[in-house]
């Protein structure tokens, strides 16, 4: 279980999170407009960021997925998420044909598939990393048509089972797909 408790987080004059109390058991959504603090947020729960002031406690093992894909552009799919621990090709491999990969995809590069293929994989290198308790993932759903998002979130479901995940989206769509808790957050300063 993550707490964030009375968190704070400003860059320069601008505060960006003031007094969050969060408590994360299981999965939530997290939404609100852009420069809210989601992703200010995640990067303070990976240790990327440091607050001002405020607690987070029991994050654990993080398996994350970036506004960015951040792969490695010369493996395949793959390859890039067998990078991660504990993940076997075969069960990589069944895990991209569930999102739509074909066999001749599998074999190309990532630096040779388009957007949305891209975020499928770092999607599944974050779900398939063990052990893992907590999941960060910071709209994993961009790139991909409305169908691919219909099987990502149930992939999403299936395979972050009982752990904390943390999934910011702007996609009110996905979020129902998702069927989590949702928390919102507001823009607290400008």
């Amino acid at each position: 279980m993550i707490k964030v408790k009375h968190l704070n987080k400003a860059f320069g004059s601008i505060p960006v999170l003031r007094d969050l109390n969060l408590t994360v058991n299981g999965p939530l959504v997290l939404m609100g407009p852009s420069g809210c603090g989601k992703t200010t947020l995640l990067r303070i729960l990976m240790g990327l960021e440091t607050p001002d002031s405020g607690t987070v406690q029991g994050v654990g093992n993080i398996g994350a997925v970036f506004q960015e894909s951040r792969l490695c552009p010369q493996l395949t799919a793959v390859g890039n998420i067998c990078l991660v621990g504990g993940v076997n090709p075969a069960q990589a491999q069944a895990e991209l044909q569930t999102l739509g990969f074909t066999q001749a995809e599998l074999a190309l590069p990532v630096a040779r598939l388009s957007g949305g293929q891209q975020r499928r994989t770092a999607l599944l290198r974050a779900l398939l990393c063990q052990p893992v308790q907590t999941l960060l993932l910071d709209e994993p759903f961009t790139g991909m048509d409305p169908e691919l998002v219909s099987h990502a979130a149930a992939a999403v479901v299936r395979l972050a089972a009982r752990r904390d995940t943390v999934l910011v989206t702007h996609d009110e769509h996905a979020a129902d797909l998702l069927g989590w808790p949702v928390v919102r957050l507001e823009t607290v300063g400008k």
